[in-house]
């Protein structure tokens, strides 16, 4: 009877918790719909706007750049714009907030410990900046092995992903880089593919400098040809200068980039919760399968036990 009990109370369990990943795996579905469109909508936008940030940066031959001044770091592009010797390196690390999301924050940190690897190998210094939280525990563990600099985390950041948010995280960097603490930034996050896949990419933001910067996965569904691209480029004018157009764009560049890579990585967390998420309810409802039956062979066992003592007993009565 105890072990009949036993069984039921574990079947009644893991229902439990069958209700749980399955509510977990409908949010998620609601949630990753929207993330989605999201993502394809702002890839174009964000294509075209490196596109003319490229092209504006190609016309400009001015040698003046040290006498610009500006109120904001962010809005410092002659200094945004200079190549130097990169001694220490920026690495902002999209993450998440939330477990429950399979190998997902696990293959950022494997991604993050390689390339910080590289980093150390060439002599340079490595400094972090995290978007969610679910990476610094293990990346605070790997600092006893490895040296580097977890400079910042940005808690909320991946709770709301918003324009506003990315203003920040990229006014914080471009601080970081103009007063040349960090010598070059990088972005490691996830490409959204569809959703069962996505991608752990590191991208390259700072200096912002060609158009190779820019993930060729922001194009266009259909690329225009390049004889249609030569065209427009060719006709491109920028007023009242290609200098002040800079100016406006670099800030936007830099900004945009970083919330490309919120949305890219926001969508991605949500597709691996669904994918983990429907492979626990599955996987709860086989465990329940297996254990009913497990369940229904001992009674009948406790049944039969009890007939059979009852035919016993009566016939030695006779």
């Amino acid at each position: 009877m105890a072990n009949l009990r036993a069984i039921k109370d574990r079947i009644k369990s893991i229902a439990s918790t069958q209700k749980i990943t399955k509510a977990m795996k409908m949010v998620a579905a609601a949630k990753v719909k929207k993330a989605e469109n999201a993502v394809r909508e702002s890839r174009p936008f964000t294509y075209e706007l490196l596109k003319m940030f490229a092209t504006a940066h190609d016309r400009i031959c001015s040698t003046d750049y040290a006498k610009i001044k500006t109120e904001a770091n962010i809005e410092n592009y002659p200094a945004l714009l200079e190549e130097r010797e990169i001694k220490t390196v920026g690495i902002i690390v999209v993450s998440s907030n939330k477990g429950l999301a399979g190998a997902y924050s696990g293959n950022i940190v494997r991604f993050t410990l390689k390339r910080i690897r590289e980093c150390i190998e060439k002599g340079q210094k490595v400094k972090l900046y995290l978007a969610g939280t679910k990476a610094l525990p293990p990346l605070k563990s790997a600092q006893r092995q490895l040296e580097f600099e977890i400079v910042k985390t940005y808690n909320d950041i991946m709770n709301d992903i918003s324009a506003s948010s990315a203003y920040y995280l990229a006014s914080n960097i471009a601080d970081a880089y103009v007063k040349k603490e960090i010598d070059s930034v990088e972005l490691v996050t996830t490409r959204y593919q569809n959703m069962m896949v996505y991608k752990v990419e590191d991208w390259t933001l700072l200096p912002a400098i060609t158009e190779d910067n820019c993930p060729r996965e922001f194009h266009r569904d259909e690329e225009p040809s390049q004889h249609d691209e030569n065209h427009v480029d060719s006709m491109m004018e920028f007023e009242p200068s290609a200098e002040a157009v800079l100016s406006a764009i670099v800030p936007m560049y830099i900004t945009n980039v970083i919330y490309q890579a919120l949305l890219e990585g926001g969508a991605s967390e949500l597709a691996s919760r669904m994918t983990a998420m429907s492979a626990a309810t599955n996987n709860a409802q086989e465990m329940i399968d297996k254990l009913t039956i497990d369940y229904n062979k001992k009674r009948q066992e406790k049944i039969t036990g009890e007939l059979i003592e009852i035919v016993s007993g009566a016939d030695a009565l006779k």
